[in-house]
């Protein structure tokens, strides 16, 4: 069965996988994928020719997710959506607070996917289709410096939960994917640990010695089976962390 999925932060990282493994699962899946990199977007569209069409700009640009939608609906329908772009930036105590830093992440992590959510949810309800949200263990766990990230990964949860409360018709989810082997760890242990304690960023420094990160693979082949497969009313609206029994047949 043809499915089309859109996904924000295609590029790199946890998305660049999880565009992969979807159109390698099934010739029927086509892919409408958004990232500011332009140049990684042509590859995959290289790779993938007709089944892909791309978007390169910001997410937080209105225009970009409306010419996302139009290019799915090219395709015939709107089957999944994988909310996964996201920063970290800033990092630094409460304290010391760029309140114009914090409210740019914001517009990224929380405000792109509300305007996403509303442009997708009724094409997403006519096609009984699913919205996945990529969320963070800093949403239930305090780090030193990562208010902003924390804070924004916890509204997006609510968000979700209250996307299933107010409409039972709609699929929604939020993934956890786990410390995964991606440029935000290079940049936590490269850029951001200066504002963060040493021993959290020895801990961060640790797990990568230590070849304890995730592969992207690993959450981005969970990503994939939740949007494609979708999932039971159990499940519907709530905050999941890989590796969690909830989420072990979609693995």
């Amino acid at each position: 069965m043809t499915q089309t999925m859109i996904l924000t932060g295609a590029s790199r990282g946890i998305g660049a996988a999880v565009a992969e493994i979807y159109l390698a699962k099934s010739p029927s899946h086509n892919l409408v994928a958004i990232a500011r990199s332009e140049l990684a977007l042509n590859d995959l569209k290289e790779k993938y020719g007709d089944r892909v069409k791309t978007v390169a700009g910001d997410i937080t640009d209105e225009k970009v997710v409306l010419e996302a939608v139009e290019k799915a609906l090219e395709f015939g329908s709107i089957d999944s959506v994988v909310a996964n772009a996201g920063v970290l930036d800033p990092v630094d105590t409460v304290a010391k607070a760029d309140v114009a830093k914090w409210k740019k992440l914001f517009d990224i992590n929380f405000f792109s996917v509300v305007d996403l959510a509303t442009k997708t949810l009724p094409h997403l309800k006519k096609s009984k289709g699913r919205f996945v949200a990529v969320l963070s263990g800093a949403l239930t766990s305090s780090y030193y410096g990562w208010g902003a990230y924390g804070a924004s990964k916890s509204a997006l949860n609510h968000l979700i939960q209250t996307l299933v409360a107010e409409d039972k018709e709609v699929n929604a989810i939020s993934i956890a994917p786990g410390v995964v082997d991606t440029n935000m760890q290079e940049d936590i242990r490269e850029k951001f640990g200066a504002n963060m304690t040493p021993e959290s960023l020895q801990k961060f420094i640790d797990l990568h010695k230590n070849k304890g990160l995730l592969p992207a693979e690993v959450p981005a082949s969970l990503l994939v089976n939740l949007a494609v497969k979708g999932w039971g009313l159990d499940l519907n609206g709530g905050y999941y962390r890989i590796g969690q029994d909830a989420l072990k047949e979609f693995l």
